[in-house]
């Protein structure tokens, strides 16, 4: 957890940064995965995923520091240095055309055949409940939150930390505009199909929300906002220069958020950001920030 000063990047509000792109394998994801692999019976079969990258990365290490063999789907639009990490953890990887829905179709084809338990990256009780002990964790580092902000692909890490605060503190989601697939699911009152691009839809790429984060979204999410693309890089490339902290572009959706008035923070307002990964190549960091 990282606390920052009032007035940081011109926000005027007090920002304490989660810091989950320290987390093993580089995201928040290896708590849902050993939650799953933990309560679930597993046999020889071993365990099944599909991701765009980190959710693989989560459940090759859990399998590994386990003993589960297990086989992961991505699509190949995952970054390859995603990839090489999964396979460098000792999973067996299945590179799929297209992008996370088209890994899942053949993840699932493939759990029919070998019996394997199959892992869902936010869709699952347990992957929910385990993503949600990031807010365990948060509300006694910084118990005097007003509103925490989450970045949302499928919806299991915002899920399982809106669950945990119910209605003590405001959860917040953000969404890049080119994958919308919680914000499209809370107006239809229905899980929708989107369309997904961008420069997050690695992390953030779903097709669709899951029916367990938008059950708890209906109840406990007052707001899900849209950045662009442009807003999501400028953050990214501030949580740089600024705070030293690489990260991916999905985890800098929670800043883009607040700097693109998407989200309007009000003075003096305790804001959690939770920074949900740091997947990427830092090449590209040094750029302005416009």
């Amino acid at each position: 957890m990282l606390e920052l000063e009032e007035g940081a990047f011109g926000i005027e509000a007090l920002l304490t940064l989660k810091l989950e792109s320290l987390q093993h394998t580089g995201s928040f994801k290896p708590r849902g995965a050993f939650n799953r692999m933990l309560t679930a019976d597993i046999d020889a079969s071993g365990v099944l995923a599909a991701s765009g990258g980190n959710f693989g990365l989560a459940v090759a290490y859990a399998a590994k520091t386990l003993g589960h063999p297990a086989e992961i789907f991505v699509p190949s639009t995952s970054p390859a240095m995603k990839i090489d990490k999964i396979r460098a953890y000792g999973a067996t990887v299945h590179v799929i055309d297209g992008f996370y829905a088209e890994a899942y179709a053949a993840c699932e084809e493939r759990a029919f055949d070998t019996g394997a338990a199959l892992m869902h990256p936010y869709d699952q009780p347990a992957v929910v409940a385990g993503q949600g002990t990031l807010a365990v964790e948060l509300s006694g580092q910084a118990p005097a939150l007003d509103t925490v902000i989450v970045a949302v692909g499928g919806g299991g890490l915002i899920g399982g930390v809106a669950a945990w605060y119910a209605s003590d503190t405001r959860v917040i989601g953000v969404e890049p505009q080119r994958c919308p697939t919680l914000s499209s699911a809370l107006a239809a009152g229905e899980i929708v199909d989107v369309e997904v691009g961008g420069v997050a839809a690695d992390a953030l790429g779903a097709q669709r929300a899951g029916m367990i984060a938008l059950g708890i979204a209906t109840r406990f999410v007052p707001q899900v906002v849209l950045v662009s693309d442009d807003d999501i890089m400028r953050a990214r490339r501030l949580l740089w220069e600024g705070c030293r902290l690489v990260t991916e572009p999905g985890a800098a959706a929670t800043l883009a958020a607040l700097l693109s008035g998407a989200y309007a923070a009000r003075a003096g307002e305790r804001i959690g950001l939770v920074v949900c990964g740091a997947n990427t190549d830092p090449a590209d960091l040094g750029g302005p920030a416009g």
